[in-house]
């Protein structure tokens, strides 16, 4: 049976009292004094807290893994001087509070046989079977992540990337067990460690509570492990803000168990009220803990006396109805408080929360709040996009991953729950083992920093995370100190090296999907970008070596390449350089732009693509100039007339008729400059003539684009006769020649285009 010892008066500042567990622990498994401090657990309490509800082969396994770890373990410390069989003690008891199965409890007391023995897989499948073997292998991989974990502070973090890297740490610690049991091990561990070190220096206790508070606290309120998560937080806050923490303590004036039989006292009071109204509810309530409440008053800048729930109650009712009427009694039996009431039923939460909350001056003037809500609302709240664990860490989504990993996250918690209505525990250890978190893999930077990759990422991947130039420049790696080939598919918890040239690129081999080179989307884009870079610079290079020929035979290398460049409406001259080099701009155009004649630069500069001639006696396959038959007509490049644009025609020297669209800003310039070599012309009779439209498409880059664009522009039955893509800053810009009937087509093309994923824009040019 368990024992109450007598508590010093001066508990809060002689540190931590010794107490056994009580059966159950109904109230949580935080023991605390007169000021909400922990109390430790002795290791020589009763065994039988371990054993609570097992029987049978059950309670024969527990037993069997008591004395196997009192005989291995002995007088052995661990690293934190706590002797390892009562670390093993306290961390099972915890794990019996809260119901857990004898597997788990037996691990918990196996803990650390690895330390202590070699092939400890071995003995204890052998002994206890593959599964205690296994919990411990896994709560021994964890406890090797303690480096990691403890590594934030070293990083140079600001605030903000501090909190970003918790939350992978804490991702990476659920993503390396296939079992949710191994982290409830580890809580339960931290926990153990927590009381312990009530005792020890105050920098190793601060170093383990920050920990705490950044990795594990969140981790077991995520899971809605809320006996843990309230004890680990109270003891980091007591070992990290003492001032704060006694200032609290001894403004709440009263024990928690005082607080706790009032809390007691109020359910069964309004449980009455409601019963003699014909209500039916769930009533459920808890003093709040004193780090809540710092947490409140230093986010809100709160006085002690402006709060008003300091204990709280929640009411479960089956309809909306009944909520109201559960609201009219509570402010029957109690007086409410002016101010604060809030009714998210009527109007929810931009997340959808939904609920009744309301304060009251309860029984000896002591405020009390009441959250009330029917049993889909609290369902939503718990596992929703309002969960508790989402408003209380300020988290925010972060598109298709982070929501993904949410709702596994509310399955968990769902399994955790389910473990009280599963009457054969095997059926929730098998559930159980499904939570492993297996679409991405989080590995460590030598320096200790999480990064996480989407899974089947190989060290290629990991050095485009890092850095583009250190992707680009990778050339070997090394994981975990050994050198491993770069298609390696990487695991959680590996650390990785990269091994890199000092200047270089890319493979081409990296973009072939056989070879397994290369895993993320967002490495395959980066590789296909340095390319594509590559093969701009070479049009760009070959181009300026054009240029600067035809000013030598030209005799004008003194002429200013920006202003040659604005002659052909381009805004710089690295532009014209692309143009030439990819041969949009052949010599003729340059020899005339590098005369001064803008007549001739503009029909010199429109390669011929389609030629038609007109015809009177067959007027439907050609243009028709008027008062001229048989004339050899061609489509200016600059503005791709097609039907039915309105068209104009400009008599050009020995090349015929050039056919600009009417509003084309080169045939502006001719007519002002030239008007009586302008000519009226009109499409005539099309047939099944094709004309070259240019349309330019933008949009957010990502990977398969491209091919999603050809493949509509193929289901169209549309002729690609050019395609240029260029992106920057994750957009994407495609340039496309398309053969097109008439303007009408295109339209519909265009519109056929917008609809692609990720599509901005689809303009003709």
């Amino acid at each position: 049976m368990s024992s109450t010892p007598q508590r010093p008066e001066n508990a809060a500042e002689q540190g931590l009292q010794t107490q056994a567990l009580p059966r159950g622990a109904s109230a949580g498994l935080a023991l605390f004094d007169a000021h909400n401090a922990p109390v430790a657990v002795p290791d020589d309490a009763p065994v039988d807290a371990l054993l609570e509800g097992l029987a049978g082969e059950d309670r024969e396994r527990v037993l069997r893994a008591h004395a196997f770890a009192q005989e291995t373990y002995a007088a052995r410390l661990l690293g934190t001087g706590e002797a390892a069989m009562a670390h093993a003690l306290g961390l099972a008891r915890d794990l019996a509070a809260l119901r857990l199965d004898a597997e788990t409890r037996a691990a918990g007391l196996l803990f650390n046989i690895p330390d202590c023995i070699e092939a400890s897989g071995e003995v204890l499948e052998l002994r206890f079977g593959k599964p205690v073997a296994d919990l411990v292998a896994g709560i021994a991989r964890l406890n090797s992540m303690r480096v990691v974990t403890r590594n934030l502070d070293s990083q140079g973090l600001s605030a903000e990337g501090r909190r970003a890297q918790a939350e992978v740490l804490r991702k990476m610690l659920l993503a390396m067990v296939g079992d949710i049991r191994v982290v409830l091990l580890r809580l339960a561990s931290r926990a153990q460690s927590l009381r312990f070190l009530a005792a020890a220096p105050e920098a190793e206790r601060r170093a383990v509570a920050q920990e705490t508070l950044d990795i594990y606290a969140p981790l077991a309120n995520r899971l809605g492990v809320w006996q843990l998560k309230w004890e680990m937080e109270d003891m980091s806050f007591r070992y990290l803000q003492p001032a704060a923490y006694k200032d609290i303590a001894r403004r709440l004036d009263e024990t928690r168990g005082a607080r706790e039989g009032f809390i007691a006292d109020v359910e069964k009071q309004l449980a009455a009220e409601l019963a003699a109204a014909g209500i039916k509810a769930q009533i459920s309530g808890r003093p709040k803990h004193l780090y809540s409440i710092w947490n409140k008053m230093r986010a809100k800048s709160l006085a002690f006396d402006e709060l008003f729930d300091l204990r709280g109650l929640r009411v479960l009712v089956d309809d909306v109805k009944d909520c109201y009427a559960v609201l009219g009694v509570v402010h029957n039996l109690w007086i409410p408080i002016p101010r604060e009431f809030d009714d998210y039923i009527s109007r929810p939460k931009a997340n959808d929360y939904r609920s009744l909350h309301t304060a009251v001056t309860g029984p000896d003037g002591r405020g009390l709040e009441v959250q009330i809500r029917t049993h889909e609302m609290h369902r939503h709240a718990e596992l929703g996009v309002a969960a508790h664990w989402k408003y209380k860490e300020g988290a925010h989504a972060d598109g298709a991953k982070t929501q993904a990993f949410e709702q596994k996250i509310g399955w968990l918690r769902q399994v955790l729950a389910w473990r009280d209505d599963i009457v054969d525990a095997s059926d929730w250890v098998a559930q159980s083992k499904q939570a492993a978190l297996d679409d991405t893999v989080y590995v460590l930077t030598p320096q200790g920093r999480v990064i996480d990759l989407p899974a089947g990422s190989t060290p290629v991947d990991f050095a485009y995370s890092l850095h583009t130039d250190i992707g680009h420049r990778c050339r070997g790696a090394r994981v975990d100190g050994q050198m491993v080939p770069l298609d390696t598919r990487l695991a959680n918890g590996q650390r990785v090296e990269i091994i890199s040239a000092k200047g270089g690129g890319p493979s081409r081999d990296w973009l072939n999907p056989a070879l397994g080179l290369v895993g993320s989307s967002r490495a395959r884009h980066k590789v296909r970008q340095w390319f594509n870079s590559q093969a701009l610079e070479e049009t760009i290079a070959n181009g300026r070596s054009a240029v600067e020929r035809e000013m030598q035979r030209e005799g004008r290398t003194g002429v200013n390449l920006d202003e040659l460049a604005g002659r052909f409406d381009f805004a710089r001259a690295e532009d014209l350089f692309a143009a030439v080099g990819r041969d949009e701009i052949g010599p003729r155009a340059l020899q005339t732009a590098l005369r001064g004649d803008a007549a001739i630069v503009d029909t010199g500069a429109l390669e011929q693509v389609k030629t038609h001639r007109s015809r009177a006696d067959d007027p439907g396959s050609g243009i028709l100039v008027v008062g001229v038959d048989r004339l050899m007509t061609q489509l200016a490049r600059c503005c791709k007339p097609a039907p039915p644009d309105e068209i104009v025609g400009f008599v050009t020297r020995g090349r015929g008729i050039s056919i600009h669209r009417a509003c084309c800003p080169s045939a502006a310039r001719l007519r002002a400059r030239q008007p009586e070599r302008i000519i009226a012309a009109d499409w005539g009779k099309q047939s099944s003539s094709v004309f070259p439209v240019d349309v330019v498409v933008q949009a957010e880059d990502r990977h398969g684009l491209l091919r999603d664009v050809s493949e509509m522009l193929s289901r169209e039955k549309i002729n690609v006769t050019a395609a240029y893509t260029q992106s920057r800053q994750s957009l994407a810009t495609m340039h496309f020649t398309l053969d097109i009937a008439d303007v009408a087509q295109l339209q519909r093309v265009l519109a056929k285009v917008r609809e692609v994923a990720g599509v901005q824009s689809a303009v003709r040019r």
